[in-house]
C-alpha cells in the first residue's frame, strides 16, 4: 500500500526504562523473564517502552492502543521531546532527509522539529495552552516560536485555525481558561497546526470529554486530515475512537507492541488475546 512511499516517520528500538536493569531483565528473549507486567521483580526496573519500531506514512492516522500504563503516553512523550530515551532511533523525512535520529539533534533543532514539523496534543489541555492568553495569542505564539513575525500573517493563520476548528470569531480574543473542555482541546488543535506540522501527534484527545463532544472532536480531527492531509499518530484506549479514525494500528501491552495491522484486519480477526479481549469487549 505504501512502499514507494518515504515514512513521514521512522522509530525502530525504542525503549524507556526507568532503573539500570539487571541480567534477569536484559534476557529480552526468556520467556521465563521475572517481570510483573512492565517491571522487573528483582531489580524494579520499568521498561516503560520496549524495543518498539513502527513507521507513519504520508496522510494515515496510526493508532495505537493499549490500558493505561502500557507505553503509549511515554512514546509520545518520547517522541516530543517531553522524555529523553533509553535508546532507540526516530528519523522524519522533514528533517535532515530522514538521515539523522531526531534524538541525538541539538537542543535548537529540537526546538525547530517541535515548532515545524510535529504538533502535539496532550490529553490535559493545561500542558498544551497558556491558559491566560488569548486563543488567538496560542496560536500566534506557536507562529512565533517558528520564526515569523508578520502580525497579518499571523492574525490571519489564527482566524482560519479557529474558523477550521469551530471557535466562532467572537471568542478569539478569550482565554482557553473560560472555555468547556471541548473547546479547550478545540483551541489546542489549532495551535499544534498553526505551522503545517508533517505529523500531529494526538494523546487521549478525547478522554474525559462527554460522549456528545469526543464526537464533535472526532469529527473534527476527521476534517483536518481530509482538508490538510496531514499524518496522525492517535493514542487512545478506547478502540472505537481507533476504530472511527485509524487507518493501521499497533496494540500496546506492558511496554511492547503486541499486535499491529490494518485497523479493519485488527477488529474484525484480532490474533493476540489481549485483542481478542479489547475487542470483545466493545461489541
Amino acid at each position: 500500500m505504501h512502499h514507494n512511499e518515504t515514512p513521514v516517520l521512522s522509530v525502530r528500538n525504542l525503549t524507556v526504562r526507568y532503573g539500570h536493569g539487571c541480567p534477569e531483565c536484559f534476557d529480552v528473549e526468556n520467556s521465563a523473564r521475572p517481570m510483573e507486567k512492565n517491571r522487573c521483580m528483582i531489580c524494579r526496573t520499568v521498561w516503560a517502552a520496549n524495543d518498539l519500531s513502527f513507521d507513519v506514512y504520508p496522510g494515515e492516522v496510526l493508532g495505537i492502543v493499549g490500558e493505561s500504563g502500557s507505553g503509549k503516553t511515554t512514546l509520545m512523550r518520547s517522541l516530543y521531546f517531553d522524555l529523553p530515551p533509553t535508546s532507540g532511533s526516530a528519523v522524519l523525512r522533514d528533517y535532515m532527509d530522514s538521515k539523522k535520529n531526531i534524538w541525538e539533534a541539538s537542543p535548537a533543532k529540537r526546538r525547530m522539529i517541535r515548532n515545524s514539523i510535529m504538533g502535539m496534543v496532550y490529553q490535559n489541555p493545561i500542558l498544551g495552552l497558556r491558559m491566560d492568553y488569548s486563543a488567538a495569542s496560542n496560536i500566534a505564539e506557536k507562529i512565533i516560536a517558528a520564526g515569523s513575525r508578520n502580525a497579518g500573517r499571523m492574525t490571519a493563520r489564527a482566524t482560519e485555525l479557529l474558523d477550521a476548528v469551530e471557535i466562532p470569531v467572537s471568542r478569539m480574543s478569550e482565554p482557553p481558561r473560560n472555555f468547556s473542555g471541548g473547546m479547550q482541546q478545540r483551541v489546542q488543535i489549532s495551535k499544534a497546526l498553526a505551522n503545517n506540522p508533517a505529523l500531529l501527534l494526538l494523546d487521549e484527545v478525547t478522554t474525559g470529554l462527554d460522549l456528545s463532544v469526543q464526537a464533535k472532536v472526532l469529527d473534527l480531527i476527521r476534517k483536518i486530515r481530509a482538508k490538510y492531509g496531514i499524518s496522525i499518530l492517535l493514542v487512545s484506549h478506547d478502540l472505537a475512537v481507533i476504530r472511527m479514525l485509524a487507518d493501521r494500528t499497533i496494540v500496546m501491552l506492558d511496554g511492547k507492541i503486541v499486535e499491529s495491522g490494518l485497523t479493519d484486519q485488527i477488529l474484525e480477526d484480532p490474533q493476540h488475546p489481549y485483542t481478542q479481549q479489547l475487542v470483545h469487549s466493545l461489541i
